[in-house]
């Protein structure tokens, strides 16, 4: 191999890494009194006017860095021309082992009930005054707890999202109905010991940071959304490999979707794990692939 070659493959290598955060992405807004924190995402060549805008919200004890890591949004915002921003949760600590209040989980977020909702909505309102973001095109999708957040905007922020994207999470069945649809495709892992796709009380590291209310099994999520979305009740069922894909009959645009994948437990399938003690992702399925297909697939 030419040297010449030799840089070229390592100048790949390089740029297929999630970039460190800098100073100009790292941000923070004060919300309720807290200052909160999240890091901006803009590639650097974005199409002409504004563009979608895809918010990626890490799991209990996670922070932003985690979230990029572990999904590769990134990368994909670079090639397909987005913004993505990963907010942080709170917690004891600056940056680390932070969480979302997701009613019912997760740690020092849920029993100091921190208004992450009231949070989301101001992020969104600075996002769409300081960026190009097309209002039309806002996005959330989110791991674990933060799947469990992700719900909760749908619910309660339903004007300002296109679709949402919750990744091995649950419904506990006491949700509201939202005011309006939210397209919603919800992905899970059949191996998953602590958000069990039979529903249950959840396993592992979740269980201390929980009030004790059972989950509901994968497949009411998709039940939950069907029912707002005014779409039928009963879902079509097939396997595609080692995926099992619940679809709801909703019209255009109200689509919900549940995807059982057989190889991943508590991970984001296709992506990387979240420590070195955590379950190994699905190499046979790319969950950021298909959220993000299924996202620029709907328009408010």
């Amino acid at each position: 191999m030419t040297p010449s070659s030799r840089r070229l493959l390592l100048l790949l290598a390089l740029a297929a890494l999630p970039l460190a955060a800098s100073a100009a992405d790292r941000r923070t807004l004060v919300h309720d009194g807290i200052e909160r924190h999240y890091t901006v995402r803009v590639p650097e060549r974005l199409p002409e006017g504004r563009v979608p805008l895809v918010l990626v919200l890490h799991g209990g004890a996670g922070n932003a860095e985690n979230a990029e890591e572990m999904t590769g949004f990134t990368a994909k915002a670079r090639r397909e021309g987005f913004i993505v921003v990963y907010p942080e949760g709170t917690g004891r600590f600056e940056h680390r082992f932070l969480a979302w209040n997701a009613v019912h989980c997760c740690g020092p977020a849920m029993t100091g009930k921190v208004d992450d909702t009231g949070f989301v909505r101001a992020l969104l309102d600075r996002l769409a005054a300081d960026l190009p973001v097309d209002t039309r095109r806002v996005y959330a999708t989110g791991l674990s707890n933060g799947g469990m957040m992700v719900h909760r905007l749908g619910i309660a922020l339903p004007d300002r999202f296109a679709a949402i994207a919750p990744v091995v999470a649950t419904v506990f069945g006491d949700e509201p109905r939202p005011a309006s649809p939210v397209a919603a495709l919800m992905i899970n892992g059949a191996l998953d010991t602590s958000v069990p796709p039979a529903g249950g009380p959840p396993g592992g590291r979740v269980t201390s940071a929980w009030d004790g209310t059972p989950t509901r099994p994968a497949q009411a999520q998709g039940d939950f959304w069907a029912a707002a979305n005014g779409c039928a009740p009963a879902p079509d069922e097939r396997v595609d490999g080692t995926v099992t894909r619940w679809q709801y009959r909703c019209t255009p645009g109200r689509e919900v979707e549940v995807l059982l994948v057989g190889d991943n437990g508590h991970a984001w399938p296709g992506g990387r794990p979240g420590s070195l003690r955590g379950d190994r992702p699905s190499r046979t399925f790319d969950a950021t692939d298909a959220i993000w297909s299924f996202f620029k697939a709907h328009t408010k």
